[in-house]
């Protein structure tokens, strides 16, 4: 059921996309006169097929990993005398440079739709209040307190501890100062202050903003109970089961959640007696964390339980809800927001600010894609948004047989007044596709690795 879950998951998110992408090609196309032969969503063999009046046939397909708009185009063969007014390589340049842009813009206003319809429903979030401040890091000398909110990051405005992470990944491999400015509860006042770094957050894998600067989010107090168990995973093995409060470990006190987690972690392959309470009665269980090695080389403990989250206080959420007028606009802002975080994050991926681990492809989005499923509807929109977005900014790359590679071509031949070479082109085609190739290896590899 759980691969059923991801699966489907998988092909909605990317059917979605994809659907909104290639129908931007196909819409402004039919308006520039070209005549479309085929919008097919997926590749392969078609499971199902439909022709509209004009002779476009619709396709879904079995592959679900992509999809193109086939037009009529003296190119890719001889074409019928009478079709020959409606190919594409006979429109205005200005008409197939729009034709071709049309996809990418079509995921980022799917972006702005589905940032606008979170806006005007409201989303929930966590305010982003400072909890424990590591001694002697970047924000234990700048000032920064436990129970500081931080309401803005570099004058970006933060209404929850994503946008604070936003904002300072925005700042990755940069030296010189971050500035906070945060209010303080207890004193009803607000200071500006300014954390130190240094080539901030360089040579990470998974880049901890947060943890790079010292800074621990608030949290209520988590009692070490036990809120799932996974099957087959030393816990359930041993016994425990949902519900079970943790009160020992070899006769050693456990105070809370993360005091449990820190005990197992450091016990791999250890035999460990648990004092539990279980309906109100104390029994004994004993467990062996199984050794797990984590990309650093370390080896850590795990027996495949999770933790049971106390509810946050309504104190530590905040409302985000707009107008449908104010919503437009704020979603246009995100939109803006994370697709030149996206651009900035792929130049710094090139220059080695980030490490290629963190390249993405069809695994992890169809885990992610069940998991923000699984977590609410909110969830699930915010996460179309964000892949959308990154879709059309991938696509805008100058790279040939990407969208943003044929703009390239058609720009230069609006400032020359004639086309590129055909020879050029094909190899430029060649290039771009050993590259898009290499770039997918890399993407499947990485996404092996995190399983």
């Amino acid at each position: 059921m759980a691969f059923l879950h991801t699966a489907v998951a998988l092909i909605v998110t990317l059917g979605v996309l994809i659907t909104f992408h290639e129908f931007g090609h196909f819409w402004v196309a039919r308006r520039c006169g070209v005549k479309v032969l085929r919008f097919s969503i997926g590749f392969g063999k078609p499971i199902w097929r439909w022709q509209d009046r004009q002779g476009t046939e619709f396709v879904l397909a079995w592959i679900p990993l992509g999809g193109y708009v086939r037009m009529v185009d003296e190119r890719e063969g001889t074409i019928a005398e009478a079709d020959k007014p409606f190919a594409f390589n006979r429109k205005p340049v200005m008409q197939r440079i729009a034709i071709v842009a049309a996809g990418p813009i079509a995921n980022f206003l799917l972006a702005i739709v589905a940032y606008w319809v979170l806006f005007i429903s409201g989303t929930q979030v966590l305010a982003p209040v400072v909890g424990h401040i590591l001694p002697q890091s970047p924000a234990a000398l700048s000032g920064l307190a436990s129970g500081d909110e931080i309401i803005q990051v570099d004058h970006k405005q933060t209404s929850s501890w994503q946008d604070v992470g936003l904002a300072l990944l925005d700042r990755l491999g940069d030296t010189g100062e971050v500035r906070l400015e945060v209010s303080s509860h207890e004193h009803q006042v607000t200071r500006e202050l300014r954390l130190p770094i240094q080539a901030f957050m360089v040579g990470q894998k998974e880049p901890r903003p947060l943890q790079s600067l010292g800074i621990t989010p608030w949290r209520p107090d988590i009692p070490a109970r036990i809120g799932r168990v996974l099957e087959e995973g030393p816990a359930a093995q041993a016994g425990l089961k949902a519900g079970d409060l943790v009160q020992a470990i070899n006769g050693q006190a456990i105070k809370d959640w993360p005091d449990l987690v820190e005990h197992l972690r450091a016990s791999p392959g250890q035999s460990l007696t648990l004092q539990i309470e279980r309906d109100q009665h104390t029994q004994s269980l004993t467990v062996t964390p199984q050794a797990r090695a984590l990309d650093d080389g370390q080896t850590i403990g795990w027996i495949g339980a999770g933790v049971e989250m106390p509810s946050m206080p309504a104190s530590m959420q905040r409302e985000i809800r707009y107008n449908p007028a104010a919503a437009l606009a704020e979603a246009s802002a995100k939109t803006w927001e994370m697709s030149t975080l996206t651009l900035g994050s792929i130049g710094k991926m090139l220059t080695g600010l980030i490490s290629p681990d963190n390249l993405s492809g069809p695994i992890t989005i169809a885990r992610v894609a069940s998991d923000s499923a699984r977590s609410g509807w909110e969830s699930f929109i915010s996460f179309l948004a964000y892949v959308s977005i990154s879709l059309g900014v991938l696509n805008l790359l100058p790279i040939p047989v990407l969208d943003g590679g044929h703009l390239l071509f058609y720009v230069i031949e609006a400032i020359r007044g004639r086309p590129v070479p055909e020879r050029i082109q094909e190899q430029a085609m060649r290039l771009g596709m050993v590259i898009l190739g290499s770039v997918m290896i890399m993407a499947f590899y990485f996404d092996l690795m995190r399983l």
